[in-house]
């Protein structure tokens, strides 16, 4: 028979789990003690793996598909992961897609996918675990992973940057009606990443040389899954409609710049 007075292991609902940030956050948050709700779009071998890794971690693993063209339906995952884990404290919403498309040659179908992926199916799903939060009493966390373009454009990626830049305010939106449930709701805003959104899976970022980044390489996903891990847990109990950069320093150049300039002449003065 369970002590009713024993701490609750607390639920995390991390979408676009099965590589990259979403795998990396998924083992983080397993290290912390947390059960792992994983979604996926179409690698499920990948989620595989990152169900065993989480359960490597001593914890359960719930794995389930999601589709974020499919709104408002695809939002039912988060419930169906509640279920199957009994409950959801923290929910990170990671899926996202892009574009690199020049403004005037942008089709109407990509700008509509963009958008569902990246701002209307958080937003939904952000509803969803919210409700269950609320229902359960004790407060929790969403975490929204926008980009660096949250706050700066880039040219070849306007539904990305629009769609980014609307998480970013619906972020900031959610935390203030949500604070009084004591839900707290952040952004961490990836610069350049070695994840496969990016073409580079398995890399050892630090023999990448990016001049115009102040740090001189693109980033790791741990690195990126440590805020997350950090936004999601005790320690960051009075933080919420904040944006976190983790970019290494680009959006102090500008990503533009920061991720296409060839020498690293801008040092000097």
């Amino acid at each position: 028979m369970s002590d009713p007075t024993a701490p609750r292991t607390k639920v995390a609902v991390i979408t676009g789990a099965d590589s990259g940030i979403g795998r990396a956050t998924a083992v983080r948050l397993a290290r912390a003690g947390m059960d792992v709700g994983i979604t996926w779009h179409s690698d499920l071998e990948g989620a595989e793996e990152t169900a065993e890794e989480v359960r490597a971690h001593g914890q359960r693993a719930a794995v389930a598909r999601m589709d974020l063209t499919r709104l408002p339906v695809a939002a039912d995952t988060v419930d169906e992961l509640c279920d199957r884990l009994g409950r959801v404290d923290v929910l990170v919403n990671n899926a996202g897609t892009g574009t690199r498309t020049p403004f005037l040659d942008l089709e109407p179908d990509v700008v509509r996918e963009v958008v569902e992926v990246d701002l209307i199916g958080p937003f939904l799903c952000g509803q969803r675990a919210a409700r269950h939060m609320i229902r359960q009493g004790d407060g929790g966390r969403i975490v929204n992973v926008t980009s660096v373009h949250e706050h700066q454009p880039r040219v070849g990626a306007a539904p990305y940057c629009a769609a980014k830049g609307g998480l970013g305010l619906l972020t900031q939106v959610m935390a203030l009606e949500l604070a009084e449930h004591g839900i707290t709701v952040n952004a961490v805003a990836p610069g350049e990443i070695a994840t496969p959104m990016t073409g580079q899976e398995d890399v050892d970022v630090h023999a990448q040389e990016r001049p115009g980044v102040p740090l001189g390489r693109p980033g790791d996903a741990r690195e990126v899954a440590a805020v997350i891990a950090f936004l999601a847990g005790p320690d960051a109990s009075y933080v919420t409609g904040a944006s976190w950069a983790v970019d290494g320093g680009m959006l102090r150049m500008g990503p533009q710049a920061g991720s296409h300039l060839g020498s690293n002449d801008w040092r000097r003065p």
